[in-house]
């Protein structure tokens, strides 16, 4: 058994690495139009609880169009968007014949889309898009999970309408598909499994949010998560786009995730675009983290407004949403956490220092998540290990940070004592929200 998994491990590998160089016309899947992921049952949404599954169907785990020897059950189950509303969404749970009905890690994909059609569930169900080339070479950290004897959820994040960067909609997605995944007979979990949660960058998003939220919004939830581990956080969006701002590889990622909060709170930002502005915001519509890395170098933030909305903090409804957004200003988690965060942002074309940001890996700040460990070590949370990366920005520091975070996970499943950086986490940036300028 351990031979054959560890083949699958090396075929994971070795698809996932051709992944990364496939070349995929846009547009080019068929699963746009499933049905698996519409909701047409006949009670309300809104008269259903949270996580309660509305639809199964198994299937083989694929990568990249290739089925493999692991089985893939996917949920259609009932969430909530980021305006509160119930909404449809769909998880995937992944087993082999090793895997134990007592331990699962939530995985959240670091897919980063503004297109449906890129998430985790349609990938594992065999569509090959460009976009979609993420959660294809991702199966190079799902491979040693399986190989443990861990079942592994898959939710997409984002949701089924790809509200890209909405953290606590990300969050919420992820806490409902542990519970979607540990009440369905069709998983092999149950509601006693412990569960730990993973996730980088994008995938790091939805694992702060849904560590932050659990104890209100799904406390029993929370009592079997055995720990967090993320890196590469995006901790408050204000600064974020002052840090990108004109750089080489990450400016792109601004108007993407302006599109991503537009989509997710209902808001039209039309007139505070210049016209080169609305002809970016177009293109976002339904990009993905490969039509933006390395794309726009140079961008800037003046270059999309009018002049009058130089400023981010001019245009109100933007102010609102970016401080629904601030992980400073949301709960502290409960459960042990290891957070990992890279420092080399000149690596990646972005310096924060003339901003007054501090270091950074390129496109999420090193002083705003030391900020936020130090926030949950003085708010009562002593189980907090905070690592940085001094010497690699936010691509490479993932491969770094992977196998230390498989380690502490793999740690609290055999109950260690989770180790803690609290009182040696160097200060950073002040999280407090942002504040409207007329």
């Amino acid at each position: 058994m351990h031979r054959r998994l560890s083949r699958i491990a090396l075929c994971s590998l070795a698809l996932s690495t051709a992944a990364a160089g496939m070349v995929v016309a846009p547009g080019a899947h068929a699963a746009s139009s499933d049905s698996f992921y519409t909701y047409s049952g006949s009670k309300p949404l809104s008269s259903i609880d949270p996580g309660t599954v509305l639809a199964t169907r198994t299937m083989p785990y694929h990568v990249v169009g290739i089925p493999l020897p692991i089985q893939a059950v996917q949920l259609l189950y009932r969430s909530t968007d980021a305006q509160g509303r119930p909404a449809a969404n769909v998880t995937t749970i992944l087993r082999t014949l090793s895997s134990s009905p007592s331990k699962a890690v939530s995985y959240q994909s670091f897919y980063d889309s503004m297109d449906p059609a890129d998430s985790p569930s349609r990938a594992i169900a065999g569509d090959v898009t460009l976009g979609g080339v993420v959660p294809n070479a991702e199966a190079i950290f799902l491979a040693p999970l399986l190989a443990g004897g861990y079942s592994v959820i898959v939710p997409d994040t984002e949701g089924q309408s790809a509200d890209f960067a909405a953290g606590p909609e990300y969050g919420m997605n992820t806490l409902d598909s542990i519970r979607a995944a540990t009440h369905s007979p069709a998983t092999g979990l149950n509601t006693g499994t412990n569960v730990g949660m993973l996730g980088y960058s994008g995938g790091a998003i939805a694992t702060n949010w849904a560590a932050q939220l659990a104890p209100s919004y799904a406390p029993q939830v929370n009592k079997h998560l055995v720990g967090a581990a993320d890196g590469g956080l995006l901790v408050d969006p204000a600064h974020n786009l002052k840090y990108v701002d004109g750089s080489l590889a990450w400016a792109g990622i601004a108007p993407m995730a302006i599109a991503g909060v537009a989509r997710a709170y209902g808001i039209d930002f039309t007139p505070y675009l210049s016209s080169y502005g609305q002809q970016i915001m177009a293109k976002m519509q339904n990009a993905s983290i490969v039509n933006v890395y390395g794309q726009y170098p140079g961008l800037t933030w003046k270059q999309l407004a009018k002049p009058k909305y130089a400023n981010p903090s001019s245009i109100p409804a933007l102010v609102t949403a970016i401080n629904k957004l601030n992980m400073g200003s949301a709960a502290t988690p409960t459960i042990p956490m290891f957070i990992g965060q890279g420092a080399a942002g000149w690596e990646e074309g972005t310096s924060g220092a003339q901003r007054g940001i501090g270091a950074g890996d390129g496109v999420m700040i090193a002083g705003d998540v030391r900020s936020l460990a130090r926030q949950f070590c003085a708010t009562g949370n002593r189980a907090v290990k905070y690592t940085q990366y001094n010497l690699t920005s936010h691509v490479p520091t993932a491969a770094i940070w992977a196998p230390m975070a498989l380690g502490w996970l793999g740690d609290r499943f055999a109950g260690k004592a989770a180790p803690s950086s609290c009182g040696h986490i160097p200060a950073g940036n002040p999280l407090a929200p942002m504040v409207p300028n007329s």
